[in-house]
């Protein structure tokens, strides 16, 4: 079977880059011309067979806009998997995509990196670089863990990804420079 292209994808779906949503152009065994395609898969992904092929939508989506599958990886945005129009989607590295998850539903501080240790009465902030856990300290206050926190993602250049981080996001809302 050959590698899909452009034109065919072009051929077979049509994507609203504003919704994110592919349909159908042609009718197939089961399936109409305008149905929507693909389903949600167990991980929460768009997942839409083409030629006896399974593709994420969102991987998809960026083929039929820009005409390449990223070399690396893509992130959502906003976080949501199946939100795939194209302004929600950007390429992005693994560590990239990574650090733009949200907290643990155990998260106390609202950080990513940054937890109350109840033994020692103090914040702990702490950052994974590939595949290790590295302290950055323990501190008396949030808001001092927190700035560790970011301190500890600029130093190891998590650039193109400020932004949706979320100790970049508290030191900008709650510390006044």
């Amino acid at each position: 079977m050959e590698p899909l292209t452009q034109k065919r994808l072009k051929k077979l779906l049509h994507y609203d880059s504003n919704t994110g949503i592919f349909t159908r152009i042609t009718a197939m065994k089961g399936v109409s011309a305008g149905d929507v395609a693909g389903c949600k898969n167990k991980n929460g992904y768009i997942s839409i067979g083409i030629d006896y092929k399974e593709y994420l939508g969102h991987r998809l989506a960026w083929f039929y806009v820009h005409g390449y599958f990223p070399e690396h990886g893509l992130d959502h945005k906003d976080r949501v998997r199946h939100h795939n129009w194209i302004l929600n989607l950007r390429e992005a590295s693994q560590q990239c995509n990574m650090r733009n998850t949200g907290n643990r539903k155990d998260n106390k501080s609202g950080v990513n990196g940054v937890s109350w240790c109840s033994s020692r009465t103090k914040w702990l902030a702490d950052i994974r670089i590939s595949g290790k856990t590295k302290s950055l300290g323990r501190y008396n206050s949030l808001c001092n863990a927190v700035c560790a926190r970011l301190a500890g993602e600029q130093c190891i250049n998590w650039s193109g990804c400020d932004s949706s981080s979320p100790a970049f996001k508290y030191v900008q809302q709650n510390v006044i420079l």
